[in-house]
């Protein structure tokens, strides 16, 4: 799980006094979790996913260039 609590202080922090070099490898690597989270949930969406053709058949979505 993604500790976006952590996120939050840190850019706080960054916007009040700055961060050490440590902070902003942890903020970094935080901000990355939390991107790929979200994708990876986005994507579990989307491969989950129907479309209705024009005879009103459901048809899955494909990914881009999987054709």
């Amino acid at each position: 799980m993604v500790d976006v609590e952590r996120i939050n202080q840190l850019a706080k922090k960054a916007k009040a006094q700055g961060l050490t070099a440590e902070e902003k490898e942890e903020q970094a690597r935080l901000r990355r979790e939390y991107v790929n989270s979200i994708v990876g949930n986005l994507r579990g969406q989307l491969d989950n996913a129907y479309t209705l053709d024009e005879n009103g058949r459901e048809v899955k979505l494909e990914r881009k260039g999987d054709k």
